[in-house]
C-alpha cells in the first residue's frame, strides 16, 4: 500500500479532524504522542544498522542548513541482495517562477560562447550597454578600427524583481576584453543614471581618462571619495564647444540644456558624417520657440556636415508639445517664498542645481533664513560653491536647532526626500523622526520634483503623514502653479531636434522599449525610412558599414547579463538567489530539524519545526501537530526504503516534496522548505 496515497486519502476524508494522524492506523482519533509510529507495511526484519558518520557536534546557533550531513552507501551495501532501487525525485515541489526581468528581452543563452568579429576598416560600431530597455543605467560604446570611446556609465536603482539589491550596473565584459583599445570615458553630465556605475567599472576597463565639464568632474570627485581604494581619476576638462583628438578619432562637444548645469552633447567625426548624441536634454523656450541661447547651442549643425547617426533620448516621448521652462518654475518659487505665511518646507532632488540657487537667491532677497537638510543636498551645495555657481551670504544658512530664534514666516527648509526615501530628510520629518523639525498646521510643504516610476505608493504614504500633521501640501501635479519642470524633452522638442539635425540614420535610447518604439515611429513620420532606424536592446551590436551607406544590427550580442551591487558584493547575482529572496518575501520559510537514531532508523524525538514569514505556529497548533506527524512518518518510511543504500539526500527530498504539497493544500502558500536530518 502506498503511503502517500494513504496520506492523501486521510487528508481528503478527514479535513476537519484536528487529531488525525498519518501513521496509517485504522483509528483516526488516536492521541498524538512521540511514541514510535508504525506505518502500514508488511512485517519486516529489524533494520540493518546504519553506519554512524564521523561528525563533530555543533552548537545550534552554528548549524548550517545549507550543508547538512549526508552519508554515502558503502561498496558492500550497494550490490546487496534485495537492495531497493530508489528513484530520487527529479523535481522539487515549487511554484513556477519567472526569471526576474532585469536583463535583456532577448537573452543570450548562457554557456554559449559567441564570437564577436573585430571592427573592420570604414566600419563604426555602436553598442548600448544599458539605457535602451530601462530608465537609467545609461552607457554607450563607440568603436572603430583603432579606438573605443565610452559614453557615460550610469546605474539603475533596484526594482521589485531584485529584492535586496542596491544598484544594477551595465555589463562591461565586452570592454574588459578590449580595454587596450579604450581611449576615453566621456561623461555628458552629473546625474547618477550617467555617472553612478563609474567607480565600480573604471578599474575593470583600464582607468581611461575621463572627459567632462568642470561641475561634473567635481561631482565625480565627491563620489569617488566614497571609494578610497580606487586610484584618482584622470580628468580632462572640456570648456565650451571644443574639438579634440582622442586616439585617432576626432570628437566635438556642444552645450545642451538639462536640469543640471554643464550638460553637453557629443559629436564623433567620421569621413561620412557626424555621429552625435545630445545626451539628456530639453529646450529653453518661449511659447514653444527656442530662445536665442538655445539656437546658439545647436548652431554647430548649421550645414557644416551631414549628421550620419543620431542617438536620441526618449524619456518623455509620450508627452506632447514642449516641456515647462525652468524659468517659469523659478518665478513661481520666488512668488511662493515671498507671499506664503508660515514656514515653508521644499522637497526636491539634490541635483536641481539651478532651482537650489534660485531658492537661495530668493531667501536672501526677502531676508529669510535657509535650513538645509540632507547629506546629498549639503554635498551638492558645497560643489556649487566650489564651481562658482553659488555664492551664499554668511548669515543666510542656519542650523535646524536654531530655528526657534526666528519667526516661522522667516524660515525656509530645503530638504532631500521628495521620493519618500526611507532615511531622507523629508521622510524623517513626515514620520516625526527628525530631532528638530516637527510639521504643524501653519507649515506649507512643496514637493518640487516628479515621482520616479515605482515610488508612487511611498510618496503617497509620505503625503498622508504630512497631511495628518495639518500642513498644506503643494505638489507639481495638483498645484495651480508650476513648481517643477522636467529635465527631459517632450515630443515637440524631440521633433524640433530631428528637423534641426536631419540625421541619415537613427537609434533611439534612454527609455524603455515602448518609449524607444514611439521615438522610432516619430522619426519615421518625419520622413526617415524604416530601414534606417534600429530600435536596440541592451548590448545589441550596431554597425555603420560600406562608407556610411548601411546601418545594420549584428546577430551576436555583447555579454548582457547585468551586474548587481549587493552590499559589498559586485557581480552577476544568480537568478536562484533572487528567486529565493522573492519566495522568502512572499511565502516565507519552513525549517525541519530531525534527529535520527542510526541503529533503528527511527527519530529520537518529535522533529523541531521553525517557521518564519509563512505560518504563525503559536496560533496553528493543530497544523503543527499534523506537520510533525507527517514529517516523522515520511522520514522513517524513506529511511526504511533506503535501508540497504542509506541516502539522506533522498530522505530530505521526499520530506520537501511531501510537506510542500501538504502546506500548499492547507495554507495556499509555497514556502521554502529546508529539511535538516542528522544522526544522533
Amino acid at each position: 500500500m502506498n503511503l502517500n496515497n494513504n496520506l492523501n486519502n486521510n487528508l481528503s476524508t478527514n479535513r476537519k479532524a484536528p487529531s488525525r494522524v498519518y501513521h496509517g492506523g485504522l483509528k483516526k482519533n488516536l492521541p498524538i504522542n512521540n511514541n514510535p509510529i508504525r506505518p502500514i507495511h508488511p512485517v519486516r526484519p529489524p533494520m540493518r544498522p546504519v553506519a554512524r558518520p564521523n561528525i563533530t557536534r555543533r552548537h545550534d546557533n552554528d548549524l548550517n542548513f545549507n550543508n547538512t550531513i549526508s552519508s554515502t552507501p558503502s561498496a558492500g551495501n550497494s550490490a546487496g541482495v534485495g537492495a531497493l532501487k530508489m528513484k530520487k525525485p527529479t523535481k522539487r515541489f515549487s511554484m513556477p517562477r519567472t526569471r526576474p526581468n532585469i536583463g535583456s528581452a532577448s537573452q543570450v543563452k548562457h554557456g554559449v560562447k559567441q564570437i564577436i568579429p573585430d571592427v573592420g576598416p570604414d566600419t563604426y560600431r555602436i553598442i548600448p550597454l544599458g539605457g535602451v530597455e530601462e530608465i537609467g543605467m545609461n552607457m554607450t560604446v563607440f568603436e572603430n578600427e583603432h579606438d573605443i570611446i565610452v559614453i557615460d556609465a550610469g546605474f539603475k536603482f533596484k526594482e521589485e524583481a531584485t529584492p535586496g539589491i542596491d544598484y544594477i550596473l551595465p555589463n562591461t565584459k565586452y570592454l574588459e576584453e578590449r580595454k587596450h583599445k579604450i581611449r576615453a570615458m566621456i561623461v555628458t553630465h552629473g546625474h547618477l543614471d550617467h555617472i553612478g556605475a563609474l567607480p565600480y567599472i573604471i578599474e575593470k576597463i583600464g582607468m581611461p581618462p575621463v572627459y567632462t565639464r568642470n561641475l561634473t568632474s567635481l561631482m565625480l570627485k565627491k563620489r569617488q571619495a566614497e571609494f578610497p581604494h580606487i586610484a584618482p581619476l584622470d580628468f580632462k576638462i572640456i570648456e565650451g564647444n571644443e574639438s579634440i583628438i582622442i586616439g585617432q578619432t576626432s570628437v566635438k562637444f556642444y552645450g545642451v540644456t538639462h536640469s543640471i548645469p554643464d550638460s553637453m552633447g557629443i559629436i564623433i567625426d567620421t569621413p561620412y558624417g557626424w555621429i552625435t548624441t545630445p545626451g539628456d536634454f530639453k529646450l529653453d523656450h518661449l511659447d514653444e520657440k527656442p530662445t536665442a541661447d538655445e539656437e546658439a547651442n545647436y548652431k554647430i549643425f548649421d550645414g557644416k556636415k551631414e549628421v550620419l547617426l543620431l542617438l536620441g533620448e526618449s524619456t518623455n516621448i509620450e508627452n506632447p508639445g514642449f516641456s515647462t521652462p525652468e524659468s517659469l518654475v523659478h518665478d513661481n518659487l520666488e512668488k511662493i517664498v515671498k507671499e506664503i505665511k508660515g514656514r515653508i518646507i521644499i522637497g526636491m532632488f539634490a541635483s536641481h542645481f539651478f532651482r537650489i540657487a534660485k531658492i537661495v537667491e530668493t531667501c536672501e532677497s526677502y531676508n529669510k533664513k535657509l535650513v538645509i537638510e540632507g547629506r546629498s543636498m549639503k554635498n551638492n551645495i558645497d560643489i556649487m560653491i566650489q564651481a562658482g555657481l553659488l555664492n551664499i551670504k554668511k548669515d543666510t544658512v542656519i542650523n535646524a536647532q536654531d530655528m526657534s530664534n526666528y519667526a516661522p514666516d522667516k524660515i525656509v527648509i530645503l530638504a532631500t526626500g521628495a521620493q519618500a526615501d526611507e532615511f531622507a530628510a523629508l521622510m524623517r520629518i513626515a514620520t516625526k523622526q527628525h530631532k528638530y523639525i516637527q510639521i504643524n498646521e501653519r507649515d506649507t510643504v512643496l514637493l518640487s520634483s516628479s515621482i520616479i516610476p515605482g515610488n508612487e505608493k511611498a510618496v503617497q504614504k509620505m503625503k498622508d503623514n504630512i497631511a495628518r500633521s495639518g500642513a498644506k501640501i503643494m505638489h507639481y501635479r495638483t498645484s495651480d502653479v508650476f513648481i517643477h519642470a522636467t529635465g527631459h524633452a517632450y515630443r515637440g522638442e524631440i521633433e524640433w531636434l530631428h528637423r534641426k539635425l536631419k540625421p541619415k540614420f537613427f537609434m533611439p535610447m534612454h527609455g524603455t522599449h515602448y518609449h524607444l518604439r514611439l521615438h522610432a515611429d516619430l522619426a519615421n513620420e518625419l520622413g526617415m525610412p524604416k530601414e534606417n532606424i534600429i530600435v536596440p536592446d541592451d548590448c545589441n551590436i550596431l554597425e555603420i558599414r560600406d562608407k556610411g551607406t548601411k546601418f545594420v544590427k549584428l546577430d551576436v550580442k555583447a555579454p548582457d547579463n547585468v551586474v548587481m551591487v549587493d552590499g559589498f558584493t559586485v557581480g552577476d547575482i544568480q537568478d536562484v538567489v533572487l528567486r529565493d529572496r522573492q519566495i522568502l518575501a512572499e511565502d516565507g520559510i519552513f525549517v525541519i530539524v530531525a534527529m535520527l537514531n542510526p541503529m533503528t532508523g527511527r527519530l529520537i524525538k518529535s522533529p523541531d519545526i521553525i517557521s518564519r514569514g509563512s505560518v504563525y505556529l503559536r496560533e496553528s497548533q493543530d497544523l503543527l501537530r499534523e506537520i510533525r506527524t507527517m514529517v516523522r512518518t515520511t522520514i522513517e518510511k524513506a529511511v526504511y526504503d533506503t535501508r540497504n543504500t542509506p541516502d539522506l539526500d533522498y530522505v530530505k527530498d521526499i520530506v520537501t516534496d511531501t510537506l510542500g504539497k501538504f502546506i500548499f493544500r492547507e495554507t495556499a502558500k509555497r514556502p521554502i522548505i529546508i529539511p535538516v536530518v542528522l544522526f544522533a
